[in-house]
């Protein structure tokens, strides 16, 4: 993957103070830290964050999951959670890094960032590959579809039953496997870059239908297009912060914040400002989610 920067305009403030933009890769080399000479990183991510005082997390400006504001600072569900887990946990600030879904557990696993943040909903090959938090978000999944529904698409056996369909999905995201799971042709499927062009392609005709959480989706919605009823046929999926396999203290320590967290009013707040529930995010575990295939 080609090297990131976090530019001023990805930054995230937490607790008032804004982080200072570091380039991503070659970042652990210059710190008290690491290991003179070697560049390697010393004890715990668990120890170094609280050192550091802020932690890196990948998003992926998809609102109301995560979102980059006007002024350049990054809010959204899941880095508000991880932001006030965090602080909880002594680590004041977190910088916000976009990046596409697809390169989010690499460049975690290549230590480009700290923590996943994102909406990545958890399933069964993702969390034999990363370390998830206990569910933070739950969410449902709908389709975009021309004003009218005119091709009747009300979940994934439709779009199976008929070669003719398009369906746009964002490559790595989970609608993207949703479809490999159930055994959609990859000649169906049309890869965009963003959410505003899954819209653009269900206008231009170049797809049927975009694929992506309902509230995503609701974000989205512009004159022209409709947004269906949640799919019925994929099963309730979710997210947690992701974190490395190896950094099993820090899942430790965030789930035991986070649990904290979620037995307040704050938790409820937080996810009520972007549409979700907090009841639904206690209503499942981490095991019942990293059980969806896929």
């Amino acid at each position: 993957m080609r090297r990131t920067e976090i530019s001023r305009r990805q930054m995230l403030r937490a607790g008032g103070a804004a982080a200072l933009a570091v380039p991503v890769t070659g970042f652990l080399g210059g710190c008290t830290f690491t290991q003179p000479g070697s560049g390697q990183p010393t004890g715990s991510t668990l120890d170094r964050l609280k050192q550091q005082g802020y932690a890196r997390i990948a998003i992926a400006n998809e609102p109301p999951y995560t979102q980059i504001n006007p002024d350049g600072s990054v809010t959204g569900a899941e880095p508000d959670v991880v932001a006030a887990v965090l602080k909880r946990m002594g680590v004041p600030r977190i910088e916000g890094i976009v990046t596409p879904y697809e390169s989010m557990i690499p460049g975690l696993n290549a230590s480009r960032w700290d923590i996943i943040a994102a909406g990545l909903f958890m399933k069964q090959s993702r969390c034999s590959q990363i370390r998830y938090s206990e569910p933070e978000i739950v969410s449902t999944e709908s389709f975009a579809v021309p004003a009218g529904n005119p091709k009747k698409l009300t979940g994934i056996a439709a779009v199976k039953a008929d070669p003719a369909l398009k369906i746009a999905v964002l490559p790595g995201g989970f609608e993207d496997g949703a479809l490999k799971t159930a055994g959609v042709p990859a000649s169906q499927v049309v890869n965009i870059p963003d959410g505003r062009s899954g819209i653009e392609a269900v206008q231009a005709g170049r797809a049927d239908a975009f694929f992506l959480p309902t509230l995503s989706l609701n974000a989205l919605k512009t004159e022209g297009i409709e947004i269906t009823g949640p799919i019925t046929d994929v099963q309730q999926t979710g997210s947690g912060a992701g974190f490395r396999q190896a950094d099993g203290d820090l899942v430790a320590a965030y789930d035991e914040q986070l649990k904290a967290l979620k037995a307040t009013p704050e938790f409820d707040q937080i996810l009520g400002k972007w549409g979700f529930s907090g009841d639904a995010a206690r209503s499942v575990t981490r095991e019942q989610l990293c059980a969806v295939p896929g």
